[in-house]
């Protein structure tokens, strides 16, 4: 059997639940740690578990013990399934064992797994401190996939002998707070474990209380029912300053195939973590609606266990679907305007019964129409003709919104309605609102512009078919002028020839004709010793030739020896010399004789260490390429603690970076504003921050200088010259590419919206200053390629990502030559054939919708290709090997004319690099650039036959997922449907089936296996220690104390900055002179909000 065949999956477990009578129903929570990236491995691991039979709830990545113990109690789980693999993770499962144990849940099984990251030593302690299994590579390579969910589904239903649980609690013990009790008894009932006396008595009971009124809320699939549930529950939280306490009841359906389920609510909830709040999922089960059974007796018990307000969210429901009505008090019904013809309205059941309606999503295309049609329809329903259509309680939200006052005004009019069904009265903090529809519909990009991929395919298209045409006209040109010549030394009539060579010649457009009569002097140019150009009055000289050892003369640029105009004049359209367009070789006609794009990379422990790092691996070469990793606690914007799950990550598998002094020590010693010295940080979430902390530290660095120099502080205007010089000359990147996170589903923390406000924000800055040597956002590939797609996949969405800020950046009315040159591109390389013609296929679509789309610059039109070998390809089992595979990945990348590579070392598989590791990797590099003979050459790609027919088949594939994502809205409206995530996980899954069941070849891995058991190797694991991050946590303390005068002034102008829809940018590079990334981060959650996880 397959690995990952779930059709087989479902057999056996439905086969196993009928034969033993009546079933065992198992509950799993899957989520990945606290600060863990992608989270790629443990979706593929949730929609097993469902396949074969569990009912999942699914928290996703950045998950703290906390949030997981608290889930999982109130779920009342049989085990959790953890993957954590970023460093920390022996304090982050021995804190969750100890949790548990806390709450008197330490019968909840507990599996973890994280590559080859927890060694067999920790794993063993992790197996003696309670965890019931840690899976390691060899687990997967033994038991397959499958074959570990039902080790974990197997483990799952035997007893624990130590839990005090009972399968049946006494319906007396429930009582006002009594959570462990109350989610017991829902279990209980769940399983059908009370008789229908006892369920009566329980239902009577309850019914003696009158002020809990339940509030319903359904609605089609895909409404946003759950974003508009969690922004109701965060309206009472804030109304009532967190005095209500309410419980929530989110409803989804069984698969009746298989008997599992995707519990898929709680992964949307942003307000629920809070003491007053109880959450607790159910299936459906064998029931035939969309309420499970004794879903009356599930209410009563939550009655008597003490809420002010029930809420009950049921499943997408359809036409003919209301279920949910007898049930509740108040009954809310969420839609989107996409219902079709007006006619449809008069086919919903619940437009008759619900007290109160949503259009959800009311940013979209004919929501205005569907907000007359629906008030109408209810107005017709409800014979309430006396009153007009705009009277009738529909509203127009847009739940995704942060703060969207549509939202506002719906919890409101749901508030009055739950106070007349006996909810407790409170005093109102929230401003009343007097509208009914979402007021602030904003499109990121405008309507008109959303069809943007599609038109550049077409695009893209045309300009091949102009070559194709001007090629025909160029080869026929030039075969009638060769006609005439051999006819005029032959003595022959050739006259005739005249008019059609004429005819040719106008044909020809007037590029390719000047491409055509150049050519001469372009061969002249490369012919020589030295390539020479003049910039403004004065020469540049770049030698054209590499000696051999054996005296060869190794062209850097080799041109094609084509004769026929027609093959000329295509490779000159499609391909050019590198440094003309369409770039398809390369984007400089050189590379700097002192310049490799080999990349320094460092980051562990604290700024100290990470700089030492730095200094050792720049010290023998000239430019400084520093490439820096932030440990996780970072790169989801917290400030360091003492809290197990977040101090076992500080300084793990990243630099610990919390505040400006932090920045200041990181980079200590690199001029940063040398033209030889870039930084690239890779960050995301939190970016803005990371990318103000920096720029403000080269700022300090010049002052400092010009203390040294003049032995005086910089008055005012002498700091604001400093200021400008150093954002003029500062060079690097910062990731700070949002998009790509959340398809990659990765270090997403506010909300998208404003996360993409932010980024404009940057950009803007940058224009206003004239930051043209730094990259505002690094947008990438690599993220979306370690989340599992295939290498067309990464290539797609990348490119539709970067258009996708192009169309943002211009309808914020920032002109494209203003901020094209500050975009640069990130990929993953791997050792899939595509790979090998990654740079070429993006620089020349990237060249040609710049040019011929949106009239771009040629600096503009030159897309930078910045590339890492792949850390997918990276293995456990025989890590020697992983050396092999990333110098054929570098190998490529330097082929590709990258303008900077950074190769992975081969024990990140396990840990954070080491020295000795990190060093063998840029040996590869350095081997590649200075010993590899056929290096000497730039342009080596082009003249093969298979790359040209690679790079043909590649962009064509790229072209058509464009219009797969243009046809879905675009890529915001594809990632409102999952679309992108959707389809990474579907790649990543047959990789894992591929590598699994052996038909992808793997050497060491599924195939070539040592016959000897590997020795277990003394490797060195570079983790952070104890003095590094209780340094860390001392130093943090010092800047608050030393900043408190001042930091709640700037955080608060920070928020009125955000509030007032200026720059924040700007006020964030004053902001972090005074506060912690923590404080910052906090208060973008209060002004900007939260990300909203999803699968």
């Amino acid at each position: 059997m397959s690995v990952v065949d779930f059709s087989q999956a479902a057999k056996k477990h439905s086969a196993n639940t009928k034969s033993a009578g009546k079933r065992h129903w198992i509950r799993f929570l899957t989520a990945a740690s606290l600060f863990d990236g992608h989270d790629a491995a443990i979706n593929i691991m949730r929609r097993i578990l469902q396949s074969s039979g569990a009912e999942v709830i699914h928290l996703a990545h950045n998950r703290s013990v906390e949030e997981i113990v608290n889930a999982a109690v109130q779920e009342d789980v049989d085990a959790i399934a953890i993957s954590s693999y970023q460093g920390g993770h022996i304090e982050y499962f021995k804190y969750l064992i100890d949790r548990l144990k806390e709450l008197d849940a330490s019968h909840i099984r507990v599996f973890g797994g994280g590559g080859g990251v927890i060694i067999p030593e920790e794993i063993d302690e992790l197996h003696a401190h309670g965890v019931t299994n840690i899976y390691s590579p060899a687990d997967g390579q033994n038991l397959g996939l499958q074959g570990i969910i039902d080790d974990m589904l197997e483990k799952s239903q035997i007893d624990n002998p130590d839990s005090a649980r009972s399968s049946k609690p006494n319906l007396d013990d429930l009582d006002v707070g009594n959570r462990i009790t109350l989610t017991r008894v829902i279990t209980a009932i769940e399983n059908g474990n009370y008789d229908e006396n006892e369920l009566g008595d329980l239902i009577e009971k309850a019914a003696a209380i009158k002020n809990t009124p339940i509030l319903g809320i359904t609605g089609t699939g895909g409404a946003g029912k759950s974003s508009s549930t969690d922004e109701i529950v965060r309206r009472f939280r804030e109304d009532a300053k967190d005095s209500l306490s309410i419980a929530i009841l989110a409803i989804d359906p069984t698969r009746k195939k298989t008997g599992g389920a995707l519990l898929g609510d709680r992964i949307r909830m942003n307000a629920i973590n809070h003491p007053n709040i109880f959450m607790r999922s159910l299936a459906t089960r064998e029931a035939r609606i969309e309420v499970p059974e004794n879903l009356n007796a599930i209410l009563a018990s939550i009655k008597i266990a003490g809420f002010n307000l029930i809420i009950v969210e049921t499943p997408g429901i359809g036409q003919g679907d209301a279920g949910i009505v007898p049930y509740v008090d108040v009954s809310l019904y969420v839609m989107t305007p996409e219902f079709g013809a007006a006619s449809q309205l008069e086919k919903i059941d619940m437009l008759d019964f619900a007290d109160v309606f949503a259009i959800n999503k009311f940013d979209r295309k004919g929501s205005e129409d569907a907000l007359r049609d629906v008030s109408k329809q209810v107005q017709r329903n409800r014979e309430a003709f006396t009153q007009a259509p705009e009277e009738m309680p529909v509203f127009g939200t847009i739940a995704s919104k942060f703060n969207d006052d549509g939202i506002t005004a719906l919890y409101q009019n749901l508030l009055y309605e739950l106070e007349q069904q006996g909810l407790k009265k409170f005093e109102r903090n929230l401003e009343q609102v007097d509208i009914k529809v979402s007021t602030q519909r904003i499109l990121i990009i405008p309507a008109q512009q959303q069809r943007y991929l599609a038109e550049i395919a077409q695009e893209v298209r045309d300009y091949h078919d102009i070559v194709a045409k001007q090629v025909g006209i160029a080869r026929e040109h030039q075969q009638l002028v060769a006609s005439k010549g051999m006819l005029d030394a032959e003595g022959q009539e050739s006259s005739n020839l005249d008019k059609l060579i004429t005819k040719k010649e106008i044909e020809l457009d007037h590029r390719a004709k000047r491409l055509l009569e150049t050519w001469p002097e372009v061969q002249e140019m490369y012919s020589g010793e030295e390539f020479v150009i003049k910039v403004r009055d004065r020469e540049i000289r770049t030698q054209l030739t590499r000696k051999s050892l054996s005296g060869s003369d190794i062209p850097r640029v080799a041109l094609p020896r084509y004769e026929d105009h027609g093959e000329l004049l295509k490779w000159l359209l499609l391909e050019n010399v590198p440094g003309r367009f369409p770039f398809t070789g390369g984007v400089f006609q050189f590379k700097r004789d002192s310049e490799d794009p080999t990349r320094m990379f460092a980051g562990e422990g604290d700024a100290f260490k990470t700089n030492k790092r730095f200094k050792q691996l720049s010290e023998h070469s000239d430019a400084k390429r520093l490439s820096t990793a932030f440990d996780s606690v970072t790169l989801y914007g917290f400030d360091p603690a003492i809290q197990p799950d977040i101090y076992g990550k500080v300084g793990n598998s990243g630099v610990s970076i919390a505040t400006l002094d932090d920045m200041k020590v990181l980079y200590d010693g690199f001029d940063l504003c040398n033209p030889s010295t870039s930084v690239s940080m890779t960050i995301n979430g939190p970016a803005p921050t990371i990318l103000a902390m920096y720029l403000n530290a080269a700022i300090d660095q010049k002052v400092d200088a010009f203390v040294s120099e003049n032995e005086c502080q910089p008055d005012e205007n002498e700091w604001q010259e400093i200021k400008k010089n150093t954002l003029e000359n500062v060079r690097g990147t910062v990731q700070a590419d949002i998009l790509k996170e959340d398809q990659g589903q990765n270090t997403c923390i506010f909300s998208t919206e404003f996360s993409l406000k932010v980024m404009g924000d940057i950009q803007e800055y940058f224009i206003e200053h004239n930051v043209r040597n730094f990259y505002s956002v690094s947008i990438s590939g690599y993220h979306i390629a370690e989340a599992g797609a295939n290498p067309i996949s990464q290539l797609a969405f990348t490119l539709s990502n970067g258009f996708t800020f192009v169309e943002a950046y211009l309808a914020r009315g920032m002109k494209v030559d203003d901020f094209a040159h500050n975009l640069s591109f990130f990929f993953s390389n791997g050792m899939d054939p595509e790979y090998t013609v990654m740079g070429r296929v993006a620089r020349r679509i990237w060249a040609t919708a710049m040019r011929f789309r949106y009239g771009a610059s040629e600096r503009s039109q030159k897309l930078k290709y910045h590339i890492q070998t792949s850390g997918r390809s990276l293995h456990a089992q025989e890590m020697s090997f992983n050396d092999i595979r990333t110098t054929l990945q570098a190998l490529i990348a330097i082929y590709d004319n990258c303008n900077s590579l950074h190769t992975n070392a081969y024990d990140e598989a396990i840990t954070t690099p080491t020295e000795e590791s990190v060093r063998r990797a840029m040996a590869i590099q350095m081997i590649i650039n200075k010993e590899w003979g056929l290096a000497a050459n730039e342009n080596s790609n082009q003249g093969s036959f298979i790359i040209e027919e690679l790079t043909d088949l590649v962009e064509e594939a790229v072209l058509q997922e464009f219009e797969r994502i243009s046809e879905r809205g675009g890529v915001l409206g594809a990632m409102e449907t999952g679309y992108q995530r959707g389809k990474i996980q579907d790649e990543s899954l047959y990789y894992e089936h591929r590598k699994h069941d052996g038909s992808l070849p793997i050497v060491g891995v599924n195939t070539f296996l040592n016959e000897d058991p590997e020795e277990s190797l003394e490797i060195e694991l570079a983790r952070s220690t104890k003095e590094e991050k209780q340094g860390q946590l001392t130093r943090l303390q010092a800047f608050k104390d030393n900043h408190a005068n001042k930091s709640e002034e700037a955080l608060e102008r920070l928020k009125q900055a955000a509030r007032n829809n200026e720059n924040v940018f700007a006020e964030l590079m004053n902001a972090v002179r005074h506060c912690s990334l923590g404080q910052i981060t906090d208060t973008f959650f209060k002004v900007g909000g939260q990300y909203r996880r999803t699968m």
